[in-house]
C-alpha cells in the first residue's frame, strides 16, 4: 500500500498563498480569455473552434494538476503561460483599442507565472524533491574530480 507524499506533508501558509495565487490567476485567465474572445469581441473574426484551440485549450491542459496542487504541473504551466504574456504584449503594441483587455491578460498571466513558479519551487522543497543549489552541485563535482584525479596520478 503506497501513500501519497503530498497528503503526508502539510503545506506551509506561504506555499498555500502561492498556490492560491496560481489557481486564482489560472482560472481568471481562462475566464477572461473566454469572455474577451467569445462575448466582448463583436467582430466575430475568429471561430469558436479557433478560440478554443489557440486560447483556451493550452490553459485547460495543466488545470487538473494545478487544482490537485502538483508541483511538477505548476512548473510546466509556467511555460504555457508565457504564450499569454507574449500575446498580451503583442496586443498592446499592435491593437491600441484592446489595451485594457491586454493589460488584464498581462496581470493574470504574471500572477499565474509567479504563483506557479513559486509554488513549484517551495512545495518541491517541502516535499524534498527540489533541485539542489548549483553551488552544492559544483562542490560535489569538484570533490568527485579531485578524488578521481588523485587516483589517476597515483596509478601512473
Amino acid at each position: 500500500m503506497t501513500t501519497n507524499i503530498q497528503q503526508i506533508k502539510p503545506m506551509s501558509s506561504k506555499v498555500k498563498s502561492y498556490r492560491f495565487l496560481a489557481l486564482i490567476s489560472h482560472i481568471g485567465l481562462l475566464s477572461w480569455l473566454s469572455i474577451w474572445y467569445l462575448l466582448l469581441n463583436n467582430s466575430q473574426q475568429y471561430s469558436f473552434a479557433f478560440v478554443f484551440i489557440v486560447y483556451l485549450l493550452p490553459l485547460l491542459l495543466p488545470l487538473h494538476g494545478v487544482i490537485k496542487a502538483k508541483p511538477y504541473t505548476h512548473a510546466w504551466a509556467c511555460f504555457i503561460v508565457l504564450w499569454y504574456f507574449l500575446h498580451g504584449i503583442t496586443v498592446i503594441y499592435s491593437e491600441p483599442s484592446y489595451i485594457v483587455h491586454a493589460i488584464i491578460e498581462l496581470v493574470l498571466a504574471i500572477g499565474m507565472f509567479a504563483g506557479c513558479s513559486l509554488f513549484a519551487r517551495n512545495r518541491g522543497q517541502e516535499l524534498g524533491s527540489a533541485l539542489p543549489k548549483l553551488s552544492k552541485v559544483m562542490e560535489q563535482e569538484k570533490e568527485y574530480f579531485e578524488r578521481n584525479t588523485k587516483h589517476d596520478t597515483t596509478d601512473a
